[in-house]
């Protein structure tokens, strides 16, 4: 990637900052004037922590960027020099500038550690169990899911599921629960003849119970706090961050959301009674966060949940909403989601998991 790829200028919007961490695995912008001098650095947490405040799309960047961000001079870094800065720092992307404070070029953690595989968020190994709902019939995905469970989709060499489990493992999670109902004995075989440095339990649905429903029958398995994930879906998101958040809102629910971006390739006609219209917009483009299947709990909504009922994930969350419960939402970026519910999902995440980390 070339430096000019990461260049963002003080006036751009937060959306047009978004869009432009989509297209870089280094998670963090350089934010120049118009002579590429460095005035600092943009992250896709210093964006996140901007949005969870409230903070409008269309605001530009200039309160929310880093004007103080750790730089090497180009003729005098070591290797040991950066390996500390990187490590000390937990930092992304380090400028590299000249005499006049100009970026030359950038070095990045991947670059210095990727071979070692390191993580700038391997820290704090979590300690809470995480659960799969694996027991979906996967209908997005028929005819194929009429011989194999969604859970056991190929990615590679492995099945989606123990590739999400993985993404876990990378973190520290070693206990997992999986939901289990259709085709379950594949499921469970597969895990019975590979080895795995991790812990499963299965809990099987006596019917289809929806996306949250399944969940009270693990209510006397739970502690506290717990993660649930979709089986078809990956967040590349720093887990133990989502859960400090979660706990110092003393929040009961959080949802990962992704931050989208979609153009619509037509002039959008608004009109009003009678069909008068009152304007034509080109080809607008929109940004929302979605929902992306991942979640942290508290223990306390299993209370919410009705036993031997179908209850969705937003049934859970327009009951808490009923109840004046705290929901809050982490989000990331549209490159650090990943869906393979339905067909052309399918296909696209196969080029597209070479890429990420």
């Amino acid at each position: 990637m070339e430096k000019k790829d990461l260049f963002i200028l003080p006036n751009e919007t937060i959306k047009e900052a978004l869009k432009k961490l989509d297209k870089t695995a280094e998670k963090a912008l350089l934010v120049v004037d118009e002579h590429q001098k460095l005035l600092g650095t943009l992250s896709d947490g210093d964006v996140r922590r901007c949005l969870l405040k409230g903070e409008g799309l269309d605001g530009d960047i200039s309160a929310v960027f880093n004007r103080s961000p750790r730089v090497l001079h180009n003729d005098t870094y070591t290797l040991a020099q950066v390996r500390d800065v990187l490590l000390t720092h937990k930092i992304q992307l380090l400028p590299l500038i000249d005499s006049q404070n100009r970026v030359v070029d950038f070095i990045t953690w991947n670059q210095v550690f990727k071979k070692e595989r390191i993580s700038p968020a391997a820290e704090k190994k979590l300690e809470i169990p995480v659960v799969i709902m694996a027991g979906g019939k996967g209908t997005r995905l028929d005819p194929f899911t009429r011989i194999l469970p969604k859970p056991l989709i190929p990615i590679g060499d492995r099945p989606v599921i123990e590739v999400i489990i993985d993404e876990f493992r990378k973190q520290g999670v070693r206990k997992f629960y999986l939901i289990l109902n259709y085709k379950a004995e594949m499921i469970e075989s597969y895990f019975a003849h590979i080895d795995k440095d991790y812990e499963i339990e299965y809990v099987k649905e006596p019917d289809f119970y929806g996306t949250a429903g399944s969940l009270k029958l693990i209510q006397d398995r739970i502690a506290d706090l717990f993660i649930v994930s979709n089986c078809d879906v990956m967040v590349r998101a720093h887990l133990q961050e989502v859960i400090d958040l979660h706990n110092a809102q003393k929040a009961l629910f959080t949802v990962l959301s992704s931050i989208q971006h979609h153009k619509i390739p037509y002039g959008v006609i608004e009109f009003k009674e009678q069909g008068e219209v009152v304007d034509i917009v080109e080809k607008p483009e929109y940004t929302f966060a979605i929902n992306t299947g991942v979640y942290i709990l508290n223990r306390e909504v299993l209370k919410t949940i009705p036993a031997h009922s179908r209850f969705d994930m937003t049934d859970l969350m327009q009951a808490l909403f009923k109840e004046k419960k705290k929901v809050l939402t982490y989000p990331v970026n549209e490159s650090d989601y990943i869906d393979i519910g339905q067909w052309e999902e399918y296909k696209q995440v196969i080029d597209k998991f070479q890429i990420f980390p």
